[in-house]
């Protein structure tokens, strides 16, 4: 893993909390916004490692590449991400896709997170809460010109990125256009044995333009495409030969005095191949390809009407999901199975936000949405081997979801508290509802979907409190998820797995009810005009119906940092580390995490010349050379070892 060596994150800044915003965190990726914290490793850093500076997030890791994000303790059947508001899909079974491995950190301007029930506009079926990647655009009326290149070396793994991308603006048009790649050896864990298979490399190529039909009509156009090959994934039993994404839009915006009207078209394809062929003593060698298509539109309608931030959003998409498994025992003929049989999801809803302000220092905000969806199996070999299991089944089904939330907000002198509530509902996930013989590698049992689950369902509640005190800040972060129809896979004694190695099957049902609970302390302390210190401190729990614990579940976590700042030299240290993972789900296939800690160092210098902006940065991450695993490295494959890098920015 690329480890993150996390830069101080002031509470203000990265936390929006106003009347006309959600109660957010937002994780600068790109230069266009002032005032919040980037990745110390700038452009050079991966997705994986922003979306690991947001306070509510986690990341499952089943290899250096493409790491899952987890919400609140909840993994992605529970959450939406979007690219600029567009829906788009893994096409890996495995989950070895998530959708946030698809753009790079040279096309993207932020990552914002809205946590629970209170998503973004587009989102559906947020449980746990809705990432949006803004794309990086040069917009009108800005720079002329500007142009960026990097580079960088990590010595752990001999990784390489290089990245430029250029652009150009006018009261009329923009344009602006990059590409990114990566390349990474196996890295060594700490001791410095070499982990196989953890290698990777990527290509990414993106252009976004604008052209302004009128002096309130615009036109914006985005195209990206992104392609990983020869992607290792220690912690599974195979690797990834291709993973390819195609991601297009088009949107048209009209300004009004008090109001503004976007409505976007969009279409992706997602090619996902897994791939054994470089693994040794494979039993039964297989192919495992998985494909998505997505198209839909969205139109957005914002508006100021005396006390009340409004905003109006109707989306529809389509998306397919496709994947399909040949087994080529040696000596036999091929076998042939349908994992996911061609599901095609029709979705459609309306959401609403009202941000009040009731006075001067306090405001309400209120978000709803219900969403409408049509599943049809289009596959009839897919179908009928359900159909198997499930006599009564068809293959269209209907599903209607909704969320509802409120949040109060007080600001003090010194501070500010607010509260919550939400009920929000999602409908089972392709894999849930139709998966077929899929084999999971953390408990090491084959999952069957089931078309009869019902609904999974959630109430939210919440609180935050933030203090600022002459040159401390503190604040606390609760929420609490009470579930009804959880959502899991159930042992079924009565069929045989179909996976060489396998220790039984499970099939989706729901349980009556669960609970996701987490808590989180962050202090911020300005010791002097140059030296600044944070640290934070996060709890979680989660239980089913009879008490046990829920698997993937954070033990407690924590993090203490020193930065020091002077003119144009910046440098920070960083402990962080988990406590053991006392209460993990042994019934679920979980075995327990250890303790860890590790220490990171940092430093970055920046300066002009001739009409140019330079930065160079440097660290060492891991410093004590540890080996070490953490909770959600998926069958505890280790961490890096001692890394040491560099990397060098130019901005024209």
């Amino acid at each position: 893993m690329i480890a993150l060596l996390l830069s101080i994150i002031p509470l203000q800044p990265d936390t929006v909390a106003t009347s006309s915003q959600n109660l957010d965190e937002v994780v600068v990726v790109s230069r266009g916004q002032s005032g919040r914290k980037r990745s110390v490793k700038g452009q050079v850093a991966s997705i994986d490692e922003h979306l690991g500076k947001l306070r509510h997030v986690n990341l499952v890791r089943r290899g250096s590449y493409a790491w899952e994000p987890v919400v609140n303790n909840m993994q992605m059947e529970r959450l939406s991400t979007t690219i600029d508001g567009m829906k788009i899909f893994y096409a890996c079974t495995d989950k070895m896709d998530p959708v946030t491995s698809y753009v790079e950190s040279g096309n993207l301007q932020s990552i914002s997170l809205n946590s629970g029930l209170d998503g973004n506009p587009q989102a559906t079926g947020n449980i746990g809460g809705s990432l949006d990647l803004k794309l990086r655009k040069a917009g009108f009326d800005n720079d002329p010109f500007h142009a960026s290149a990097s580079a960088g070396h990590e010595w752990n793994g001999h990784v390489q990125v290089y990245g430029a991308d250029a652009a150009l603006s006018s009261h009329r048009t923009y344009l602006n256009a990059g590409a990114f790649y990566r390349h990474a050896d196996n890295y060594k864990v700490g001791g410095g044995d070499e982990l196989q298979f953890s290698q990777f490399q990527k290509v990414n190529v993106f252009t976004n333009a604008g052209f302004r039909l009128a002096e309130k009509d615009m036109l914006e156009a985005t195209f990206i495409f992104d392609r990983a090959t020869d992607v290792g994934y220690p912690a599974l039993n195979m690797d990834v030969a291709k993973a390819e994404g195609l991601i297009t839009s088009l949107s048209y915006k009209h300004l009004f005095s008090k109001a503004s009207w976007e409505t976007k078209v969009y279409y992706n394809h997602i090619t996902h191949v897994m791939d054994d062929t470089t693994r040794p003593d494979v039993a039964i060698h297989m192919d495992m390809p998985g494909d998505s298509w997505t198209a839909g539109i969205y139109s957005l309608l914002t508006t100021s009407i005396k006390q009340h931030d409004l905003a109006l959003n109707y989306d529809l998409y389509y998306n397919r999901l496709f994947a399909d498994m040949t087994m080529y025992p040696g000596g036999a003929a091929p076998m042939y199975m349908v994992t996911w049989p061609d599901v095609g999801t029709l979705n459609t809803g309306l959401a609403l936000t009202d941000n009040v302000r009731i006075a001067r220092n306090q405001s309400l905000r209120l978000s709803a949405k219900l969403a409408w969806q049509q599943q049809k199996l289009n596959n009839e070999e897919g179908y009928h081997a359900l159909r198997v299991f499930f006599p009564g089944m068809t293959d269209v089904y209907h599903q209607t979801t909704g969320r509802i939330a409120a949040a109060y907000q007080w600001s003090m002198v010194n501070g500010q508290w607010s509260i919550g509530a939400g009920w929000g509902s999602r409908a089972p996930t392709v894999t849930e509802a139709y998966g077929y013989y899929l084999n999971n590698t953390f408990d090491q049992y084959d999952y069957i979907g089931n078309p009869s689950l019902k609904n999974e369902s959630a109430i939210e509640v919440n609180a935050k409190w933030q203090l600022a005190v002459s040159n401390w800040q503190l604040a606390i972060d609760a929420n609490t998820f009470f579930f009804s129809n959880y959502i899991i896979g159930q042992f079924e004694t009565r069929l045989s797995p179909m996976t060489v190695g396998a220790e039984g099957v499970k099939v989706y049902g729901n349980i009556s009810h669960a609970t996701i609970a987490n808590a989180s302390l962050t202090a911020d302390w300005q010791l002097t005009e140059q030296l600044r210190w944070n640290g934070k401190v996060s709890y979680s729990s989660g239980r089913d119906a009879d008490g046990d614990a829920l698997p993937l579940i954070s033990p407690v976590s924590w993090q203490t940092e020193l930065q020091y700042h002077y003119k144009r030299l910046q440098a920070q240290a960083t402990v962080k580390g988990n406590t053991r993972q006392s209460n993990y789900g042994e019934k679920y296939g979980e075995t327990p995490a250890s303790e860890w800690a590790i220490v990171n160092l940092s430093a970055q210098y920046q300066w002009s010349m001739v009409n140019s902006q330079w930065s160079i940065r440097f660290g060492v991450e891991n410093l004590f050379d540890k080996q070490y695993a953490t909770y959600a490295d998926w069958n505890h494959i280790p961490q890096k070892g001692r890394n040491i890098y560099m990397n060098l920015t130019l901005e024209l």
